[in-house]
């Protein structure tokens, strides 16, 4: 098969560990280069995980002959701005997620990439996790019955107020940048892996608020939604609660599945009185099973499951649940 030659636009935390390495280890996948706006970080970057080349300009990486494929790990209000450039220069292209501030800059991006005739994918890696495959599998066998509904919990107690600056907050609760705040970030996750598990989101009711005023952003969710499959939902999430918790539970007419999006702990298969643990570790970068299916597609080997189109469902979920609040907030 093809090697394809990956160019990374902003190389900053998360292109660390989760990512970056996997585009190095993943089979027939090589990072070619590197950018990020200060230079100086992103040589350092470049030096440290043996990258050949980086720039502080991205259209050094877009329009570099030699790059096959760009993965664009930038806050999401510019995501749309690289994925149309992209498409533009004919290629390829991975955002970070979540995709973009809304959906209608998702529908942007897709309709973009549809044009160029490039494929657009997003980073939510745990469609392609060897644990949640695993949820996946355990469903579709009917391992508790037929789905009636499964529940989402997150809760976490609030950060410092010096790590919360409202004058000058992280770009994780900075709506300019993120679209949200912390909801946004990482809820997305279960709210994608909760499509790839029973299929599409058709009808949101929620609430959102803040209420500890750290930040301006929402701090506190609940939703309940009902999936085109027959599937109902629900979730709670509050940024601003006395102790860590979250778990995801899928209630069936047999039994429950009980499994955590942001931890590696077993999965729990109750039915009656009798418990099932199946314990299935991440892998060292957690986005390298997902550019191994995007390698392969690219080979026309595969399809890699975290599309454009999956991801902008998943933006689509986020605006109508804090549809009322963004209202309230303008």
């Amino acid at each position: 098969m093809k090697t394809i030659r990956w160019g990374i636009i902003g190389c900053g935390d998360v292109t660390e560990v989760k990512s970056g390495p996997g585009f190095r280890k993943a089979a027939n996948s090589q990072l070619l280069a590197v950018m990020r706006r200060n230079g100086a970080l992103a040589a350092d970057y470049a030096r440290r995980h043996g990258v050949p080349r980086w720039n502080d300009d991205a259209d050094a990486i877009i329009h570099a002959p030699d790059i096959d494929a760009v993965y664009v790990a930038t806050t999401p209000d510019s995501h749309r701005d690289y994925a149309l450039r992209c498409a533009a220069a004919g290629k390829p292209v991975l955002v970070e997620k979540p995709m973009a501030m809304d959906q209608g800059q998702c529908e942007d991006m897709i309709a973009a990439c549809k044009a160029a005739g490039v494929p657009l994918w997003v980073a939510y890696y745990r469609r392609t996790l060897p644990r949640f495959v695993a949820v996946r599998d355990l469903v579709q066998s009917g391992a508790i019955g037929p789905v009636r509904m499964v529940v989402s919990r997150q809760f976490q107690s609030q950060k410092p107020p010096a790590e919360m600056n409202p004058g000058s907050p992280p770009w994780r609760v900075d709506a300019t940048r993120s679209g949200g705040g912390l909801f946004v970030d990482m809820a997305s996750h279960t709210l994608d892996l909760l499509d790839f598990l029973f299929g599409p989101i058709e009808k949101v009711r929620a609430f959102a608020g803040n209420q500890a005023g750290a930040y301006r952003p929402e701090d506190i969710v609940t939703a309940s939604y009902h999936f085109a499959s027959g599937v109902h939902g629900n979730g709670a999430w509050c940024y601003a609660a006395d102790r860590e918790e979250e778990y995801n539970e899928i209630i069936g007419a047999n039994g429950r599945i009980r499994f955590s999006t942001t931890k590696p702990v077993p999965i729990r298969v109750m039915r009656g009185d009798a418990i099932e643990e199946i314990a299935i570790d991440d892998p060292p970068h957690v986005h390298q099973p997902l550019i191994e299916t995007i390698v392969d597609e690219l080979n026309a080997q595969g399809r890699c499951p975290s599309t454009g189109e999956s991801g902008a469902r998943t933006t689509w979920v986020i605006d109508e649940i804090l549809r009322e609040f963004r209202a309230a907030c303008r």
